[in-house]
């Protein structure tokens, strides 16, 4: 699984020009996932997430967490991070995992975060084409891969 995390001041996502989710101060989260991800990866990056020290403290040193801040999380699907673009100039997605594999992986990193967020996560809908607007805060963007973990 690969995530990128981008720290936000507001973000929202629009389906059709439906807005599906909106968040104030919290994270806005990417998640791309491939086939062999595993039970361990779901648990690991949630938990690297949720306890990731990337929001100020009261000396606007980044030391606080998600949980610290008490922020709010919108993961949206995004196949295209696992993006091979080593050959010609149109970008390979073949590692990325099949919806059939993808979406139930994609559901229980969700209930994860859940669970270790201790509040619920709002989210896109897998596959759709989504317009995501965001004011990222800092700006703050971190890419976490299970791969290298």
């Amino acid at each position: 699984m690969k995530a990128v995390l981008q720290r936000v001041s507001e973000a929202r996502v629009s389906i059709h020009n439906e807005e599906v989710a909106s968040i104030k101060q919290g994270l806005l989260i990417l998640i791309g996932i491939v086939a062999n991800d595993t039970p361990d990866d779901i648990k690991w990056l949630s938990n690297k997430i949720v306890n990731c020290r990337i929001f100020p403290d009261d000396a606007q040193v980044m030391n606080n967490s998600i949980l610290q801040n008490q922020g709010d999380i919108i993961v949206v699907s995004q196949f295209t991070l696992h993006a091979n673009t080593k050959k010609g100039h149109r970008p390979s997605y073949i590692a990325a995992a099949k919806p059939e594999i993808a979406i139930p992986i994609y559901e229980a990193f969700i209930k994860q975060l859940e669970s270790d967020l201790g509040k619920p996560v709002q989210t896109g809908a897998f596959g759709a084409d989504m317009q995501v607007q965001l004011i990222n805060d800092g700006p703050v963007t971190l890419i976490i891969d299970t791969e290298h973990k």
